[in-house]
């Protein structure tokens, strides 16, 4: 063992300079009368010199100084023990280590670096100094201060500092060979292995680290850390599978545990497992019933799977106990919306304030609920209020369809205008003038203006879709029609209205075909119609749109009952008029030729026989 050289600075006992202190103090009183105040304090808290006693003392109000928070103090305390006693090696590394709190990193390099000449043998001393030269890049200092005479590191501190380094520099197989080297030296050590596994995972090797880390695991059995860096090496590596298996693995010898259920559930998301991470959040909400995150959470995937009873009932409990977290009654009246509850949503919603930063979403879900039973004007007023609020282009856009669908079709346009006056380039005001113009159904100028967007941006998909079923509903330029929509689709793959004009152009080309010698040409454009049109019902999560379209190609097929499945469907999820004209009178004659029972059947398989 290496034996540090003994300090001439402190080579009094500490009852020595303990026993200075205390004359010292005890003078002070002596000489005092009575009951006299003294002029200053017998002990002084370190700005002033004292030339009269040993280094101890400045040590002491550097010490006391620093507990203080005044690094500045302590710095100009030390620096006066080391006036005193310039010989003490552990004076100078006391004033290097206060220089780097500092952030005085000159500083504090010069007095580590006569402190080590001092002390040589200070191993402390000598890491504390190559810590430094890494923070000022002085790599042949580190490597001079961490290695000895023979080049190996002094000890495993020094090769996993030496180890960092050559990571950071990108010199993989160097710093694979110090942490190997490490695992031979120190096979307990659990950095070691975290060092090797990092290595590894750096050069590409993931299971070589992976295998590190089950050997870290027999040494260390069920350290956290250890599991957490094999999660994040599968997840780093787009495993999420192999991610939760690891939080399994956890779990099997701490169930329940908080962290662990969290990143589990997490990595479910992640996999598109709602069913699991929804079991998984309700076992940390059982366990926790107290983490309000974790009720958000959950109440979140419950709405987003379906389960609105669940939600509802878990948000009306949660606001209960916590009526000042207005989230709660904001997600509670998403919820209620989509149970079709507009008036409940609608309570629920207005008890966000003003102050709560979701106050402006809350009224903007509140404007959609009076937009979807047909109050057009009050949503319109809910929008402007909104604008003048908090003003927003998105808002600017909802306030000129609604004046558009009220009877001011020009004060829509006027508001588009004079944002486009701002930008004339602004494909986003194009194509929401387009949308206007549709509106009114001026589908000529509408086109005009879809036809600018793509001017401005060809690869604009919603404009694409808007041009390309515009013409699919006009039976018109089918073929170029579906050149326009197939490459919106390619561009937006997972838009469930653009697969749906996708899956209404092919109906619409299949009409022709079912008569004569094509029938059979027919018949595979509209199984192509079912498949996207069944996609985008999925997709949009039921739109009346969507569902009247399935039904007329069921009806196509002469498949009555599905059909009228669908135009039931499509007249419960509030069908929009302007849009779907015919709805109702095809629901009507269906029911008539089916029998007034028809269609109360549950939903039917969307495939075909």
């Amino acid at each position: 063992m290496i034996k540090r050289a003994a300090d001439r600075g402190f080579r009094l006992g500490r009852c020595a300079w303990v026993a200075a202190v205390v004359l010292l103090w005890g003078f002070g009183c002596a000489t005092r009368p009575p009951h006299e105040t003294p002029l200053t304090p017998a002990f002084d808290s370190g700005r002033v010199a004292r030339t009269e006693v040993g280094p101890e003392y400045d040590v002491l109000v550097a010490e006391l100084a620093s507990r203080g928070g005044d690094l500045q103090a302590s710095r100009e305390a030390y620096t006066r023990a080391v006036v005193k006693d310039p010989t003490s090696a552990t004076l100078r590394f006391k004033s290097a280590r206060l220089a780097a709190e500092t952030e005085d990193f000159d500083a504090a390099v010069s007095e580590a670096e006569v402190g080590l000449a001092l002390d040589p043998n200070d191993l402390d001393g000598r890491l504390f100094l190559g810590r430094l030269y890494r923070v000022t890049r002085n790599a042949v200092g580190l490597e001079a201060v961490l290695r000895d005479e023979a080049g190996e590191p002094i000890n495993g501190a020094a090769t996993l500092l030496l180890f960092q380094v050559y990571l950071e520099q990108g010199r993989l197989d160097e710093s694979l060979a110090l942490a190997e080297q490490l695992l031979i030296e120190e096979p307990d050590n659990l950095s070691a292995y975290m060092a090797a596994a990092t290595a590894y995972e750096r050069a590409g090797r993931v299971a070589d680290a992976e295998a590190t880390l089950r050997q870290a695991l027999e040494a260390h059995p069920n350290r956290f850390v250890i599991y957490a860096r094999l999660a994040r090496i599968r997840r780093a590596n787009g495993d999420r599978a192999g991610e939760s298996e690891i939080y399994q693995e956890v779990l099997a010898d701490y169930p329940g545990h908080y962290g662990t259920l969290v990143s589990l559930g997490e990595a479910q998301i992640a996999l598109s497992d709602m069913e699991g991470a929804i079991q998984t959040y309700r076992e940390i909400a059982e366990l926790y019933p107290g983490d309000l995150q974790v009720l958000r959470r959950l109440s979140s995937l419950e709405f987003s799977a379906g389960y609105y009873e669940e939600a509802e009932a878990r948000l009306r409990l949660a606001l209960a106990q916590h009526p000042d977290h207005y989230e709660f009654a904001y997600s509670l009246g998403q919820v209620l919306r989509a149970m079709g509850r507009r008036e409940d949503a609608s309570e629920y919603l207005l008890m966000v304030p003003e102050s709560h930063p979701l106050f402006v979403e809350s009224r903007l879900q509140l404007a959609l609920l009076l937009e979807e039973s047909g109050q057009l004007e009050e949503s319109l007023i809910e929008i402007e209020r909104l604008r003048a609020l908090r003003p927003h282009r998105s808002l600017d856009f909802h306030a000129a369809s609604l004046r558009a669908r009220t009877d001011d079709f020009e004060g829509g346009v006027a508001l588009l205008q004079e944002m486009l006056e701002a930008s004339p380039d602004d494909e986003e005001v194009l194509y929401q003038l387009g949308v206007l113009y549709g509106i009114e159904k001026n589908t000529e100028q509408a086109l005009v203006y879809m036809q600018a967007v793509l001017d401005q941006n060809p690869e604009n998909a919603q404009a694409l879709n808007y041009i390309g079923y515009t013409w699919a509903e006009q039976g018109q330029n089918l073929d170029e029609a579906e050149q326009l929509i197939e490459q919106a689709v390619s561009l937006a793959p997972r838009d469930g209205y653009i697969l749906d004009s996708l899956g209404w152009l092919y109906a619409q080309k299949a009409r022709p075909l079912l008569q004569g010698k094509r029938r059979k040409e027919g018949l595979e454009l509209l199984d192509r119609a079912l498949e996207q049109l069944t996609l985008a019902d999925e997709l949009t999560g039921g739109d009346p749109v969507v569902s009247e379209h399935l039904g007329d190609v069921y009806l196509m097929l002469d498949e009555q009952a599905k059909a009228l499945h669908f135009y039931g469907q499509a007249a419960r999820q509030g069908p929009r008029v302007d849009e779907q004209p015919d709805l109702f009178r095809k629901l009507q004659r269906l029911r008539r030729v089916l029998g007034d029972g028809a269609g109360a059947t549950p939903p039917p398989d969307t495939g075909r026989q």
